[in-house]
């Protein structure tokens, strides 16, 4: 079940990301990652309604208090990394996260990983760096340059990074209350602290129209859903294990980028994204 919950995450968080970008096309992006978190919170206040909620104890609090502020810079970043760069070259980068997640989830969960998956994360790596080929025109190095240039992806990689430790917060939280609660309650956490941060980026003038409403539910809707799905995989497995599955949101991010917004280079990222891929299968089956 957790797989398919895994993959469940990864197509609505692929789904989410496209129609985000959509709405960053005439909207500044604090206010469109505001609204995201927004508008999913119907699905989030109704599903809280059916939950008992657990006790409660020191570790959920000090794992969900150190989470949110990572959550929120996270959410800044990513946005601001969908609006700059192409999502088929930006959203890609988030497969490093099981990479980090090796470490992270060790030092924070004591989850091990086999040496093994170091082959794993070399394919990640490889396919990282087959995003940008094509700039390799004269040099092999161009790549890594083109990487430093194209900032949305820089701006990935960080969230990247965030992502491995929050996660391995979520874990802790997760075990110390329960999926269904942590993700619902979490979730309107940081809505509430970061919707004075969208206030005062947007100067007070925060004004959603009819055509906006259309749009922005169907990003709550499908958000509301990936953090439930989310959730549940999360609590079956082993973090590395699960963000590696979701991850798989990459694909599905490079097929919006061809079909929605006429993306160029998509079949050569589609290839160093099935790269990243089979990194991750490797990484799950050797560890």
């Amino acid at each position: 079940m957790w797989v398919i919950y895994s993959l469940s995450t990864a197509f609505l968080f692929a789904t989410s990301d496209a129609l985000t970008k959509r709405a960053l096309a005439l909207r500044d992006e604090y206010l469109v990652a505001w609204a995201r978190l927004l508008f999913s919170l119907p699905i989030l206040f109704i599903s809280l309604m059916f939950i008992e909620i657990p006790p409660l104890n020191r570790s959920f609090w000090v794992a969900t208090l150190c989470a949110l502020p990572l959550e929120i810079s996270a959410i800044i970043l990513y946005t601001r990394a969908l609006k700059i760069s192409p999502i088929s070259l930006s959203v890609p980068y988030l497969a490093l996260t099981p990479m980090f997640l090796i470490i992270t989830s060790y030092l924070l969960l004591g989850e091990k990983v086999s040496m093994s998956g170091g082959a794993g994360i070399f394919l990640i790596a490889a396919g990282s760096y087959s995003l940008n080929l094509h700039k390799a025109r004269h040099r092999l190095i161009d790549p890594l340059k083109a990487l430093y240039n194209e900032k949305g992806s820089v701006l990935m990689i960080i969230v990247a990074f965030i992502y491995s430790i929050t996660s391995s917060l979520g874990k802790i939280a997760i075990e110390n209350s329960s999926p269904l609660f942590f993700g619902s309650f979490y979730f309107i956490l940081i809505t509430f602290f970061f919707t004075p941060i969208a206030v005062l980026k947007n100067k007070g003038n925060i004004v959603f129209t009819k055509r906006d409403i259309i749009p922005l539910t169907s990003i709550g809707i499908t958000y509301s859903l990936m953090i439930i799905t989310h959730m549940l995989a999360l609590s079956l497995t082993k973090v590395a294990y699960m963000i590696s599955i979701k991850r798989s949101s990459l694909l599905f991010s490079i097929f919006y980028g061809y079909l929605l917004f006429k993306e160029e280079k998509t079949s050569e990222r589609a290839l160093g994204g099935i790269i990243m891929f089979a990194g991750f299968v490797l990484i799950i089956l050797s560890t």
